[in-house]
């Protein structure tokens, strides 16, 4: 048994049995950035509009409009908000320097603490090198001119498919601090997350011209790592996402034209004056990191399958209804509801079916997961709210559309006596859906490597939540403060190794709200 399976009880039980350090407390007056920061390197500007032609029609691949577009819509800031709402950090927000941002993806605490790095090869529209993408800028920070995607290809390693034929890539990293200042030991988990939200809000907005988008989860970590210039227990590279580029030729014999050791000079300047070191998140890094040869073979993680769902006699629900709103508009329009849910008016049986619908058919989408493979995911609601349904706790079986009763009875007192925090009340959300994936059973079957699988997920099933929700009108919010053990024993799960790993509160908010919108992008 690796440590992952250390840390991911942990995490389980840190609700009843604090993780350490459990005296620990943010200095938010030193706290770091929320991007990467390079002073020397040159800022190209990315295009702030898609060309009509490819607003009209599916392209063959991407182009630098298209990047732009994908690299704008998930990471870049698009707007300033400010509301009365109920969440610890209002006082601070009408102040510039505290100003919330927003953005299509959603990120735990809206830290925001993934890279993205482009290693630009031959036959795209940029001189060859390894960029980093500045989203307040909305711009391509040049860290590396020379093709390193021969660099990309070799770490990827045998096994790869057709991610070693792409001459383009996109590299997501994690700086630790920039999270684990608020986070600590926790961070990992956090992070994870956010690196499968971000991946999920690219395929959704990918899919709308139909293009792909398959990030690859194992390679080696540590060549990448050297390439990026970056300290590999500061800053893990989580995955590997190739694109598929228009007019895309045969990757060059040999790789690209620069030498094998080739890596980034220019350093990331850290604003925190002190950088603190958590042991635990050590280990869970050392534990996970990436090798090559450790890629799971096709077909092998169906071991780890969602379990089929259980319960009462099963309750038909209505066929979703389309969405009034485009994913491109849905991500401009997301944001999380902090407190403002309205149990007056009950979410519509469709809007719920639609929102369950399209969170149990989400997938990572990694080189480990075949396309018509089984899910990892099961899906659970708490209904409050919901017209044409009883209040309970159910089971939602995705292959029928129907739920199945686990148990009977309003939950509100349930979910609000296991939730930690006191930016929401639970009673008032319409209802609170639930995924869970059996992570024990990804570990034995996968590695260690596979909690960056699990959480991947599960941040890939909330930013789908949050972007139907967007879509739909409806008001959203994700939380991971809520007692892991007690949704167990809620739904039944005592015995199995199905993990409730976040809640997603689904509802309409308050009419005639105090809200403050400025559009930037």
């Amino acid at each position: 048994m690796g440590y992952a399976h250390v840390y991911a009880h942990a995490i389980m039980h840190r609700g009843r049995v604090p993780m350490e350090p459990a005296d620990f407390v943010p200095d938010w007056a030193d706290r770091p950035r929320k991007a990467k920061f390079h002073p020397d390197a040159e800022t190209i500007p990315l295009p702030t509009a898609l060309p009509d032609a490819v607003a009209q029609g599916a392209p063959e691949g991407f182009t630098l409009p298209l990047l732009s577009g994908l690299l704008r819509d998930s990471y870049g800031l698009t707007g300033r908000r400010l509301a009365v709402q109920a969440n610890t950090d209002l006082a601070a927000l009408p102040h510039y320097t505290h100003a919330n941002w927003s953005r299509g993806t959603a990120s735990g605490g809206g830290l925001y603490p993934v890279g993205i790095h482009w290693a630009a090869g031959p036959g795209g529209p940029l001189t060859p090198g390894l960029y980093h993408y500045a989203p307040h800028q909305h711009g391509l920070r040049r860290l590396l001119t020379g093709d390193v995607t021969g660099q990309v290809r070799e770490a990827l390693g045998p096994g790869a498919g057709a991610a070693a034929e792409a001459t383009q890539y996109l590299v997501l990293s994690v700086k630790y601090w920039q999270n684990a200042f608020k986070y600590n030991s926790f961070s990992f988990h956090a992070v994870s997350m956010d690196v499968g939200a971000l991946v999920q809000t690219w395929r959704l907005w990918a899919a709308q011209y139909g293009l792909r988008i398959d990030p690859v989860l194992w390679f080696d970590e540590e060549r990448l790592a050297r390439l990026l210039g970056v300290a590999a227990e500061e800053e893990g590279v989580f995955a590997v996402v190739p694109l598929t580029w228009e007019g895309d030729g045969t990757p060059p014999a040999g790789g690209g034209g620069v030498t094998a050791d080739a890596a980034v000079r220019h350093r990331d300047v850290e604003r925190s004056r002190r950088v603190l070191v958590f042991e635990t998140l050590l280990r869970i890094h050392e534990a996970t990191a990436g090798r090559a040869a450790d890629r799971p073979a096709a077909g092998l993680l169906d071991r780890a399958a969602a379990f089929p769902p259980r319960g009462a006699d099963p309750l038909p629900l209505p066929t979703p209804p389309a969405a009034p709103a485009d994913t491109g508009r849905a991500l401009r329009e997301r944001r999380s509801s902090f407190g403002r849910f309205d149990a007056s008016r009950p979410v519509a049986a469709g809007q719920f079916a639609a929102a369950l619908a399209d969170c149990a058919a989400t997938r990572y989408g990694t080189e480990a997961e075949r396309p018509d493979g089984p899910p990892l995911t099961s899906l659970y609601a708490f209904v409050n709210h919901v017209e044409g349904i009883a209040p309970g706790a159910y089971a939602y079986d995705p292959a029928a559309h129907t739920l199945r009763l686990v148990k009977p009875g309003p939950p509100g007192p349930f979910l609000q006596r296991t939730y930690f925090l006191s930016n929401y009340n639970l009673e008032q959300a319409g209802a609170v859906l639930v995924p869970t994936v059996r992570t024990t059973a990804v570990l034995d079957t996968v590695g260690d490597r596979g909690y960056r699988l699990v959480g991947g997920t599960i941040g890939a099933v909330a930013q789908t939540f949050y972007t139907t929700a967007a879509a739909l009108g409806l008001g959203a919010g994700v939380a991971l403060g809520f007692d892991n053990i007690a949704y167990i024993e809620e739904l039944g799960l005592t015995g199995t190794d199905e993990a409730p790993l976040l809640i997603m509160l689904l509802g309409h908010e308050r009419p005639r709200p105090a809200d403050f919108r400025h559009e930037i992008a």
